[in-house]
């Protein structure tokens, strides 16, 4: 099982991925696209990867802007499993 981060090692990790913001026990990220079918090419390449890893993003997709929210949910909280998932998401979008 992963361990939840305290909140010092929560904040040093998001300098790391500067994008993202920590909301109430979870990280998240909203991405914006110029339409909706790089919104949803953006999310497929997010899914897969979720896939692989087995660790699944909250997604909320609004035609062209895509947040994505995360947290573990078996450790209760913010893991190094949700940056490691953010910042595969920020090179997927800079790609």
């Amino acid at each position: 099982m992963t361990t939840k981060l305290s909140e010092n090692e929560i904040q040093a990790s998001l300098e790391a991925v500067p994008e993202w913001s920590e909301a109430s026990g979870k990280i998240q990220r909203t991405f914006e696209f110029k339409d909706f079918s790089g919104a949803m090419r953006f999310v497929n390449v997010v899914a897969d990867e979720a896939e692989t890893r087995r660790h699944h993003p909250d997604i909320l997709i609004r035609y062209n802007r895509v947040m994505l929210t995360l947290s573990t949910h078996d450790a209760g909280g913010i893991t190094e499993k949700d940056f490691a998932l953010a910042s595969f998401a920020d090179d997927a979008y800079a790609a």
